[in-house]
């Protein structure tokens, strides 16, 4: 059994470390940067609005973890229908759009399927050489380049060309031929989004997932790491105090834990050097007016907009927004590698309400009774081709230092909140075992 244990983070992975290491009588010390608590799970409510810190939904299927999650909220929370569109220069088109080509202009249309079907004739490779070999290879050109590719790029802030495909998953949907071809004259007769139904809580956001684990836990908000000596086992945090370790697990992204650690071989700093995150300004907009989308989210292709993705949090749930109002948050993103924010967050929030007037989305006389603009550090990792053996070398000197990393920046994956949660649930069993073996 462990003597003391650290760990960094009190997001939805730390809570995973965390559940594991209590079923064995551990109780963890527990360290966050912020001077709130949840980590990306976090929400944030000003002026009777409340919003996630990005946008967040659970649609896992599995059980353990969905009955966890209910027990977390009391089972008071919401099952609904996930709705999915996309903007694509002036039109409202069904996600995934190489299903409902129908709604986009003739030419085009046909474009595309020439295409798809000259592609779908091949196999895809199993091992492309990027990511754009493997949309090109899947849908053709046009569609490549009008659709993932680009907004591939806005999302990624990295082109396809330059990302590999280990993110991939079930994220990108790709039809036979009978789909597009019957999608290009009518709407299919049923969903094709990996995401059927979803669960959200009735009250307090999505944090309402961790509030019970915040009451049982040993948790120090407002300590930032800035040094680990891994010989010594402490941890220094930056308003000095120093805190002994006997075993330590960390979300911490990899590239920032790497500066933290004294003596690193000169290839392990240079593999973190290569590891990068994207960053996220989340625009957050109160409506006087509900009816602000049929979608509960939708995604933006247009390169001259700086929207990427909108989510709509009184859709999720109605408690989240006073009565008779909408909400509707909006992702911009940048990165220190491929897209630096050379502005402060606040200047994003006119030209977003501009372009959701552009839209459709608001109206010229809505009455905007709520913005606000939301900088996140770290956002969603990169998966250029770099990424996966630089992450590696870094991950195997922490193994080798006893630093146990989990969660999406500890795994440098791109996962969803239950695999989080799993992901460190699995951590602390690695700790757990290095005791007893």
């Amino acid at each position: 059994m462990t003597d003391k244990t650290v760990i960094l983070g009190s997001g939805m992975a730390a809570w995973g470390a965390f559940d594991r290491l209590s079923a064995e009588g551990v109780t963890p010390r527990m360290f966050d940067k912020n001077d709130f608590p949840g980590g990306h799970t976090a929400s944030f409510e000003t002026d009777g609005f409340i919003f996630d810190d990005g946008p967040h939904i659970s649609f896992t299927e599995i059980e353990d973890v969905k009955e966890l999650l209910a027990e977390a909220v009391d089972n008071d929370y919401e099952v609904l229908k996930a709705d999915v569109d996309n903007y694509y220069q002036g039109v409202w088109v069904q996600h995934p759009a190489i299903a409902y080509l129908h709604a986009l202009p003739e030419d085009l249309i046909v474009q595309i399927l020439r295409e798809f079907i000259e592609v779908s004739a091949q196999p895809v490779p199993d091992k492309p050489a990027n990511y754009e070999q493997w949309l090109l290879a899947s849908y053709g050109e046009t569609f490549t380049r009008n659709f993932p590719g680009r907004y591939g790029k806005k999302y990624h802030t990295v082109g396809p060309e330059l990302m590999n495909t280990e993110w991939l998953g079930p994220r990108l949907y790709r039809p036979d031929l009978n789909e597009v071809l019957l999608g290009a004259i009518r709407p299919p007769q049923t969903s094709k989004h990996y995401i059927d139904k979803f669960r959200y809580p009735k009250k307090g956001g999505f944090e309402g997932y961790l509030r019970k684990f915040f009451d049982r836990a040993d948790l120090t908000l407002g300590h930032r790491a800035t040094s680990i000596d891994p010989v010594a086992k402490t941890i220094r945090f930056d308003n000095g105090h120093v805190e002994s370790y006997t075993d330590l697990i960390s979300s911490v992204p990899l590239p920032a834990m790497i500066e933290m650690l004294p003596n690193v071989p000169d290839d392990v700093r240079r593999a973190g050097s290569l590891l990068s995150c994207s960053q996220t300004v989340v625009v957050n907009i109160g409506v006087a007016r509900e009816d602000l989308s049929p979608a509960h989210w939708r995604y933006i292709y247009d390169e001259d907009m700086r929207s990427v993705r909108l989510s709509f949090p009184h859709m999720f749930s109605p408690t989240t927004c006073p009565p008779g109002h909408g909400a509707v948050q909006v992702e911009v993103y940048y990165s220190d590698k491929y897209k630096p924010l050379d502005h402060k967050p606040e200047d994003d929030i006119k030209p977003v309400i501009e372009e959701l007037t552009t839209m459709g989305v608001l109206r010229e006389d809505d009455d905007i009774v709520f913005s606000e603009a939301r900088f996140i550090e770290y956002a969603n990792v990169i998966f250029d081709l770099d990424s996966g053996p630089a992450a590696k070398t870094v991950q195997d000197y922490m193994a080798s230092i006893d630093i146990t990393p989990c969660g999406r920046y500890g795994d440098w994956a791109y996962i969803w909140t239950d695999e989080s949660y799993l992901s460190g649930r699995t951590a602390a069993q690695k700790v757990l075992d290095s005791h007893t073996s």
